[in-house]
């Protein structure tokens, strides 16, 4: 048998060998090799940074239908091929074969909207105070930019990280999550070929404790944006700051799913599953905690474990999936410990929660739904990043916006209700970035802002015109007769 194939870093406009390389191991079928990826070291990064430093003056004041057409030729790739790098997502990730295709779609619709956000850059041409002057505010590429990404949305994520970030004029340094290199790579290979320069958009894979810090403590690199966890990102924070560097992040989420009494039973039970258990909870904007009135608990909490017996988990390209494998290891022993936790604590398992045996060996787990929890319960407290919710009783509206909002993040919220009165009040004292009313709390569109609260995001937020606020900086200018 022939090795797998191995695929290199793409640095200064060409594919750079490694000393090391690492296994992309798919999680439905763990005798699947995707393929074996470069590892970078501290000096591969620099060359890397030093590459997009020479190429930021020209490309940063390049013409912007250069710009627009190499974005969009990036996105048109992604869409006629969006079968194709959707089974390779599903193999590395583990998201079933529908979700993985929707998530290339998305990436390849997010490079196509910024190629028109080139063409589509405004300021303003004011009057001064003083007579005869007048004022010009326009927007400038922030620079070098660090692109960090995590491993649940291995194509999305980058894209509307990158196509913001070119279509600015900005230069790029991506690394991608060490646990999913495969789509970025194939990205990566796309992007090489749509008429970019050299050293404007580079890829260096590897881990976080190399490449990452490599990128984040290099004052040659102006901004860095980030999308992990609430402790490597606290740390990229501070690192940043020190050395006023512009510094973006998403992190963590403990996302409420409200429902009330006067909801539709039917679409409650229905948000909820997709809410909390759909790309195997694996989502920031995944609702974990489902909050519950006293008039209708009982009633779901039995709808809900009758519709989990109805979910099927199972390899990820196999057909009638509802939900794929743990994307590794470590996370399902993650998600069991949790588990295990909500066991000890007093919580009561609804339904799942146990490993599913399938025709191959991977990493697939039951959703778990658990009943009887409290809010001091750590089940109710900290991210599971899993399939894995609790449902929590509260009396009524009131106490359910209270509950919701009782957490250290704010990213997602979502509420059940018929009632126009409850929404919109919900709408407006949720501590959340993103709410929705009768929807899941996961699923959001490419072209309006993404972000959250408290401890979920600092920065600016992502995606559609509001990419802008991090990617450029404002320059105001004074013009006399």
């Amino acid at each position: 048998m022939t090795d797998p194939k191995r695929h290199n870093h793409y640095i200064g406009g060409e594919w750079v060998a490694a000393t090391a390389y690492s296994a992309n191991i798919n999680p439905s079928d763990l005798s699947d090799v995707i393929g074996e990826y470069a590892q970078a070291d501290a000096a591969q990064v620099q060359t890397a940074i030093d590459a997009a430093r020479a190429a930021f003056p020209a490309w940063s004041t390049s013409g912007i239908q250069a710009r627009s057409d190499a974005l969009d030729k990036v996105g048109s790739e992604i869409l006629a091929r969006k079968e194709e790098l959707g089974t390779l997502l599903a193999r590395e990730e583990g998201k079933t074969l529908p979700e993985a295709i929707g998530e290339v779609s998305r990436a390849g619709n997010i490079f196509k909207f910024f190629a028109g956000e080139c063409l589509r850059l405004s300021g303003d041409y004011l009057p001064s105070v003083r007579p005869g002057v007048h004022v010009e505010v326009t927007r400038e590429a922030l620079g070098v930019v660090g692109l960090i990404t995590p491993w649940n949305f291995p194509i999305a994520i980058p894209a509307w990280k990158i196509a913001p970030a070119l279509a600015y004029g900005n230069c790029v340094v991506f690394k991608p999550a060490d646990l999913v290199p495969g789509c970025a790579w194939a990205l990566a290979e796309i992007i090489s070929r749509a008429g970019f320069p050299a050293g404007v958009f580079n890829l260096v894979m590897g881990s976080g404790r190399v490449v990452g810090d490599a990128i984040v403590h290099s004052p040659k690199v102006d901004g860095v944006s980030f999308t992990g966890s609430v402790g490597v990102g606290r740390q990229i924070a501070i690192s940043c700051v020190s050395r006023q560097a512009k510094v973006q992040l998403e992190m963590g989420g403990k996302n409420p799913q409200v429902i009330l009494d006067d909801a539709d039973l039917k679409q409650a039970v229905e948000l909820a599953v997709q809410s909390a258990f759909y790309s195997t909870g694996q989502r920031c904007t995944a609702s974990s905690r489902l909050i519950v009135t006293a008039g209708i608990h009982d009633k779901f909490v039995e709808a809900m474990a009758e519709r989990m017996r109805s979910i099927k988990v199972g390899h990820a390209l196999q057909a009638g999936i509802d939900i794929g494998p743990v994307v590794s290891r470590a996370q399902l022993d993650q998600d069991l410990g949790y588990i295990d936790i909500a066991r000890n604590e007093g919580a009561r398992l609804v339904a799942g929660g146990s490993l599913v045996t399938c025709d191959t060996e991977g990493y697939f787990l039951a959703p778990a739904l658990f009943a009887d929890s409290t809010a001091d319960m750590r089940i109710s407290r900290e991210e599971v990043f899993g399939p894995v919710a609790n449902i929590i009783k509260v009396a009524d509206y009131e106490a359910a916006l209270a509950m919701a909002n009782d957490t250290e993040f704010g990213l997602s919220a979502g509420i059940a209700t018929t009632s126009l009165k409850y929404a919109n009040h919900f709408k407006r004292h949720s501590q959340a970035g993103m709410v929705m009313v009768n929807l899941p709390t996961a699923g959001v569109d490419y072209h309006v802002p993404f972000g959250g609260r408290k401890g979920s995001s600092y920065g600016s937020r992502e995606q559609g015109r509001y990419a802008q606020e991090f990617y450029t900086v404002v320059k105001t200018s004074y013009i006399g007769s």
